[in-house]
């Protein structure tokens, strides 16, 4: 059966369970949830978990490894499983994104985001397809402190239903490609319903 490596990026340890950088570890977590599987044994410097799912081999990573390092991770489950870079999705936080939006993409550099820089160097290429998770960004202050404060009381309150738009949006980038997806859901605003 073929696979595919679904990698959500975050930082391990329970400080960081809540916060806007986790965007990626949630969305995993919630697809673990929906396909009654875990994402608990210990592999690939990361948290992994399989189920077959959508007419495909899913395997889904949280790394363990902080987020600047998380391309060894991510590089170790792919050489594992013999998966290249087009068997690659990778779910991230994105500064540059309104809170309740995603962009589907595919390629690109890192954008000043250091999980992705991580990605960047451990794979050698930026030829993979991202869902970018929109967090929003603070108009002042730091962004580091930002990134790594929690979502706010409101937006909480909304991240379940944007987390199962996400799944949604994976589950058709499975099963029907990435052109379709974008078309579909770059721009949108997920939570107006």
């Amino acid at each position: 059966m073929p696979g595919k490596l679904l990698a959500g990026l975050g930082n391990p340890g329970t400080q960081y369970i809540r916060t806007r950088h986790n965007a990626g570890f949630m969305v995993v977590d919630r697809l673990a949830q929906l396909l009654c599987t875990s994402v608990t044994q210990k592999a690939f410097n990361g948290l992994y978990g399989n189920a077959d799912s959508w007419g495909e081999r899913l395997h889904l990573l949280k790394p363990q490894t902080y987020m600047n390092l998380s391309g060894q991770s991510v590089a170790a489950a792919l050489r594992y499983h013999k998966l290249t870079l087009d068997d690659l999705i990778v779910i991230h936080d994105d500064l540059d994104i309104p809170f309740g939006r995603i962009k589907i993409k595919k390629g690109g550099g890192h954008g000043g985001h250091n999980g992705l820089r991580s990605l960047l160097k451990e794979l050698g290429s930026g030829e993979f397809v991202r869902i970018r998770v929109g967090i929003d960004r603070k108009t002042a202050g730091d962004t580091a402190d930002y990134v790594l404060s929690p979502f706010s009381k409101d937006e909480f309150a909304r991240v379940p239903e944007l987390l199962d738009q996400v799944v949604e949006a994976l589950h058709l980038l499975v099963t029907e490609g990435f052109a379709k997806t974008m078309s579909l859901y770059n721009n949108r605003d997920l939570l107006s319903g």
